[in-house]
C-alpha cells in the first residue's frame, strides 16, 4: 500500500481531510458520510508517506468495538502498528506500566468494573435504603459526578447548576458518594473514572512519566469528540503537553449522553480555541437512501441551541429507496405485533435476521417486541442486556473448546471441531429451537461457528491485536486464543437475529430495515425532559435513530399503552407524525372569514387496521406491504375509460383521476357514493362528476358504452 493509494475512492471532502496539514484538524462528520474511513485513511496516509511514524500515533474512541474496527482497517491500509484504544483501554495500559514508579514499587490497585455493589454498601452506611436499581441510579450519578471532575463536597451545588434530577435528595446522594469513596480506599480498589484520574495525575505530577509518555505519543486522533467529557478531556490535554497534532472527529447533532458527563462544547469550541484549525464537512451519506435521508434532515433542521452551530445537511448518495413507513397502532401490543410480523416477512423476502432492528426509547419497552417475537417464532438478541462474552452459554462453550483441544485430532477442519465440542453441551446446528430466550441462547453458539468459518477462510488475516503480516494458525487451539483476545476487548461477533435495543445502545450501528418504535410524546421524548436542552437531546436522540436505517424505516406508536388506556400524543420531533389536523376557514360576522383548526379524518388499513399517514396509502385505504385484492379487469376498463375522458375533456389523465385512485377503486370496487366519497381524494366534485361512469363501470359495464360523465346525476346533492 502507498499513499496514493490510500486516496483512491476518496471523495473530495473526505481527501481534503485526509491530506489536511499537520497540526490541529476538526472533521465535522454527518451519519453515514464515512468518519471512520476519513480518519483511518488520515492516519494512514501520514504514515505512509513518511510524515510521521506509526509508534507514535494514538487514536483513541469509546467502545471496544470502534477500536477494533479502527484497527483493523488501519491494519488493511499498511498503518498496523498505530495504536487505536478507547480511553479507558489507553489509560489502564499506562496506569499499569507506571504504577511501580507512581506508587512506589506497589502493583496497581484492582480495578472494580461495577459500582453497583460498593454502593449500595454505600448507601446502606449513609441511612440511605438502596434496592438493586436504585443502586445502580446511585452509581450512575456518582459517575456522572466523578467524569465532571466534581468532589463529594461540591456534589449539590455541581448537580442544582447542572439540572440533575438524582435518585435522592442530593445531600443524601453527595453523602453516599463520600461513602463510596471511602469504602474504596479501605478495599484498596479503584474504579474507572479513577483510572482516567490516575493517569492524568500521572502525567501532570510527574514530570519522567510526562516525558516518555508524550516522547511515545506525539499525534494524536479522537474519534466521537462530541462525547468526551471533562475527565476526558483533562487526560487528553495531559497528552498532548501543549502540542497542536491533534485531529477530532465528531457529529453535534448525535450528542445523546450529556446525562453521563459527555459534553459537546470541546467539539464546538474547537475552531474557536484553535484558530489555526482546519475544519473539514463530510455532508455526503452514502449508507442511507435519500428517503432515510430526507426524513433525517427534516427531523434536525428544527433543532435549536449549541449543538445546532454545527448542524449538517446530508445529501444521500444512494439510489432511491421506499418511503418510510409511518404508522399508528391502537396500543403498544397492536404495536408490537404488527412489527413482529413484518420482521417475518422481512426474513422470508431475504432480509438476514442481523440486518433487522427494534429501536425504542427506554430498555423497559424490549419485554412487548420480545414476547411477539418469541410468538412469531422469530430469533431476536437483545443489545445491551449483558455482553456476549458473559453470557452464561458462551461461557459455557469456551470451557468446553478449550477442552476439546486434547480430544481433538490434529488433522480436523476447525469449523468441524468446533461444531463437535458445542455438540457435547447440547447444541445441535440444524435443530434451531423456536424464538424466545432459547433461540437467543442457540443463535450466541451459531455465532461461535460462523466465526470459526470466517476464521478458517482468511488464513492470512491478522488476528485482532496483533501487527505484521504473519500466516494464522488455524487449528482450534488458535481459535481459542482469538476468542480470547476477543473476549478480553469485548469485540463481540455478529449474532443471527433480530435486535432489539435502546436509541443510545445503537449509536454507531447501522442496519438494513429499522424500526423505530413507541415514538409517543412522553416516552420520546420522555417526561423527564424539562428543559429546553434536554429536549433537544431527545431530538438528536431520534435522530440518531432514522440514520441507523440503510434501506428501510418503520415509524409507529401506539395511541395508548394498553388497550382502553388514555389516549397519548405522536412525538412531536416528527412533522409527518404530527399533521394530524388541517386548517379551514368558516364565515363570521360580516363576510370575512376566520380560521379553524379541524382534526383531519383519520383513515385506516381496511386489511391490518393501522393508521394510515401517507397520502398514496390514504387513498389505497391499505398499507403498501398488505396484499393488494386488486379486480384487474376492472382496472383495465377504469384505465380506458379515463383515457377516453381526458381525450375528450382535453386534459391530463391524472386530473381525471391519479394512477393510485384508479387502483384504490379496482380495489375497493365502491357502489354507492359513501363509499367512493370515503377513497381519499374523492370529494363531492368528483362525485358528481364522475360518480355514475364509476358505478356503472365496477357494475361491469364497457368503457364504450359509458359516456366520459356517466349521467348527469347530481351526487353531490
Amino acid at each position: 500500500m502507498t499513499a496514493e493509494r490510500v486516496l483512491a475512492g476518496l471523495d473530495p471532502d473526505q481527501r481534503r481531510a485526509v491530506t489536511a496539514p499537520a497540526g490541529p484538524v476538526c472533521i465535522l462528520a454527518g451519519a453515514g458520510t464515512g468518519k471512520t474511513r476519513a480518519i483511518t485513511h488520515r492516519i494512514a496516509y501520514r504514515t505512509l508517506s513518511g510524515e510521521i511514524d506509526p509508534r507514535h500515533v494514538l487514536a483513541v474512541t469509546f467502545t471496544a468495538r470502534a477500536a477494533a474496527e479502527m484497527r483493523a482497517r488501519l491494519t488493511g491500509l499498511g498503518a498496523g502498528r498505530v495504536q487505536a484504544r478507547t480511553f479507558h483501554a489507553a489509560a489502564l495500559r499506562q496506569v499499569r506500566y507506571f504504577a511501580p514508579r507512581l506508587l512506589e514499587g506497589r502493583a496497581m490497585p484492582e480495578l472494580v468494573e461495577s459500582k453497583a455493589r460498593l454502593v449500595a454498601l454505600a448507601a446502606a452506611r449513609a441511612g440511605v435504603r438502596a434496592d438493586r436499581t436504585a443502586a445502580r441510579d446511585l452509581a450512575s450519578e456518582i459517575e456522572w459526578a466523578k467524569s465532571s471532575l466534581v468532589e463529594p463536597g461540591e456534589y449539590v451545588v455541581a448537580a442544582t447548576k447542572a439540572l440533575r434530577e438524582p435518585p435522592y435528595e442530593a445531600a443524601k446522594v453527595a453523602e453516599v458518594f463520600a461513602a463510596y469513596e471511602s469504602l474504596k480506599r479501605r478495599q484498596g480498589v479503584i474504579d474507572f473514572e479513577d483510572m482516567l484520574r490516575a493517569a492524568v495525575w500521572g502525567i501532570e505530577e510527574h514530570p519522567d512519566v510526562a516525558d516518555q509518555v508524550r516522547s511515545q505519543y506525539r499525534h494524536f486522533v479522537v474519534d466521537e469528540y462530541q462525547d468526551v467529557n471533562p475527565l476526558q478531556q483533562r487526560l487528553l490535554e495531559a497528552w498532548l503537553g501543549g502540542r497542536d497534532d491533534l485531529t477530532v472527529v465528531g457529529d453535534a447533532s448525535q450528542t445523546i449522553y450529556s446525562f453521563t458527563g459527555a459534553t459537546s462544547s470541546y467539539l464546538v469550541d474547537f475552531p474557536r480555541q484553535r484558530r489555526e484549525a482546519v475544519v473539514v464537512r463530510l455532508v455526503r451519506d452514502y449508507r442511507s437512501t435519500p428517503q432515510v435521508v430526507g426524513l433525517a434532515n427534516a427531523v434536525i433542521r428544527q433543532a435549536r441551541g449549541t449543538e445546532a452551530k454545527l448542524r449538517l445537511e446530508l445529501i444521500g448518495q444512494r439510489p432511491p429507496g421506499a418511503e418510510p413507513d409511518l404508522k399508528i397502532f391502537p396500543d403498544e401490543s397492536a404495536e408490537a405485533v404488527a412489527v413482529a410480523k413484518r420482521c417475518r416477512e422481512l426474513i422470508a423476502a431475504g432480509t438476514p435476521p442481523r440486518e433487522i432492528a427494534v429501536l425504542f426509547r427506554t430498555n423497559a419497552q424490549s419485554e412487548t417486541y420480545e414476547k411477539a417475537l418469541a410468538e412469531a417464532e422469530v430469533p431476536y438478541v437483545v443489545r445491551g442486556a449483558e455482553r456476549f462474552f458473559e453470557r452464561a452459554e458462551v461461557r459455557q462453550a469456551m470451557i468446553a473448546l478449550r477442552a476439546a483441544v486434547r480430544s481433538t485430532p490434529g488433522e480436523t477442519p476447525l469449523v468441524q471441531a468446533v461444531v463437535d465440542a458445542l455438540s457435547a453441551t447440547g447444541w445441535a446446528r440444524d435443530r434451531p429451537p423456536p424464538g424466545g430466550a432459547q433461540r437467543e441462547q442457540w443463535e450466541a453458539l451459531a455465532a461461535i461457528v460462523t466465526l470459526a468459518e470466517e476464521y478458517e477462510r482468511s488464513p492470512d488475516v491478522l488476528p485482532i491485536g496483533q501487527a505484521g503480516a504473519v500466516q494464522r494458525d488455524v487449528s482450534l487451539s488458535a481459535f481459542n486464543d482469538e476468542l480470547a483476545r476477543r473476549a478480553e476487548q469485548q469485540h463481540a461477533p455478529a449474532v443471527e437475529g433480530v435486535t432489539l435495543a435502546s436509541l443510545h445502545s445503537a449509536k454507531g450501528l447501522e442496519w438494513d430495515a429499522v424500526f423505530l418504535v413507541g415514538l409517543a410524546d412522553g416516552t420520546l421524548p420522555t417526561t423527564y425532559a424539562k428543559t429546553p436542552e434536554q429536549l433537544e437531546e431527545e431530538r438528536r436522540l431520534l435522530y440518531v435513530g432514522v440514520t441507523r436505517a440503510r434501506q428501510w424505516l418503520w415509524l409507529s406508536y401506539g395511541q395508548s399503552r394498553s388497550s382502553g388506556g388514555r389516549s397519548r400524543r405522536p412525538c412531536r420531533f416528527l412533522p409527518q407524525l404530527t399533521d394530524t389536523r388541517h386548517r379551514t376557514f368558516e364565515k363570521a360576522g360580516g363576510g370575512s372569514r376566520k380560521p379553524v383548526t379541524r382534526r383531519a379524518q383519520v383513515v385506516s388499513c381496511r386489511i391490518c387496521g393501522a393508521t394510515l399517514l401517507a397520502g398514496a396509502d390514504r387513498k389505497l385505504g391499505r398499507c403498501p406491504t398488505c396484499p393488494s385484492d386488486i379486480d384487474e379487469e376492472l382496472f383495465e376498463r377504469l384505465q380506458a375509460w379515463r383515457a377516453q375522458t381526458a381525450a375528450e375533456q382535453k386534459v391530463p389523465a391524472y386530473v381525471v383521476f391519479t394512477d393510485a385512485t384508479i387502483v384504490a377503486i379496482a380495489e375497493r370496487r365502491p357502489s354507492t357514493p359513501p363509499e367512493l366519497l370515503a377513497i381519499a381524494g374523492i370529494g363531492p366534485r368528483k362525485l358528481g362528476q364522475y360518480g355514475a361512469a364509476v358505478f356503472a363501470l365496477v357494475a361491469g359495464a364497457d368503457p364504450a358504452e359509458v359516456s366520459p360523465e356517466g349521467s348527469s346525476e347530481n351526487f353531490e346533492n
